[in-house]
């Protein structure tokens, strides 16, 4: 798995999709979050990465850097976005009941906003159709840059996190005969539905 900066760059470009500074500073955070806490990348579940993320703002791509720095997936469900419209993150090693909290200076987020990047997406202008002239310079500055020019990060603390059991029970819904988890499906009359069908009524 990578460890290096620049291979996790590449990583992570491969599994963001596009150029630009958000994502970088997402795996900018998540290595510092680890470093604080002296853990490696998650192969498993072993750290909760909370996200203070909302839906549908700028910036949403730093979720994706998080992800490829901490090893912490939608799939292994070990992020989960909190809905606050920020960009901090607490990520925490549930063996030791120990978090951190790292989150971008405004100045640092500031700096991407005022720039030609930003004023194309504005403009509604995709991220992959944004030169690599304009792009390029944004991505290495946040990777470059030092840690407090970028970032606060908090001194570690306690936090005691309880994972919920995962549930294996299934069911297939009678409507559209696809596999369903038993606590999302609905009765209606003699059938048994998951949500998207039993909401057609």
């Amino acid at each position: 798995m990578a460890t290096d900066k620049k291979a996790l760059l590449e990583l992570g470009l491969a599994f963001h999709g596009h150029k630009c500074p958000a994502m970088p500073m997402g795996l900018r955070v998540g290595l510092a979050a680890m470093e604080a806490l002296g853990v490696s990348r998650a192969g498993n579940s072993e750290l909760m990465a909370l996200v203070e993320l909302d839906e549908d703002h700028c910036a949403t791509c730093f979720g994706d850097g998080v992800q490829v720095a901490t090893g912490c997936t939608f799939g292994k469900g070990s992020i989960k976005k909190l809905n606050y419209g920020k960009w901090g993150v607490t990520l925490i090693d549930k063996k030791r009941g120990k978090a951190v909290r790292v989150a971008p200076l405004a100045e640092a987020m500031e700096r991407n906003k005022q720039t030609e990047f930003m004023a194309r997406r504005k403009q509604g202008v995709p991220p992959t159709q944004i030169p690599a002239e304009i792009v390029d310079p944004l991505v290495e500055a946040v990777m470059s840059a030092p840690t407090e020019k970028l970032m606060k990060v908090s001194p570690v603390f306690d936090y005691a996190w309880k994972d919920a059991p995962h549930t294996f029970e299934t069911r297939v819904c009678d409507g559209c005969g696809e596999m369903v988890v038993e606590r999302n499906l609905r009765v209606r009359g003699d059938q048994v539905l998951c949500i998207p069908c039993a909401a057609k009524g």
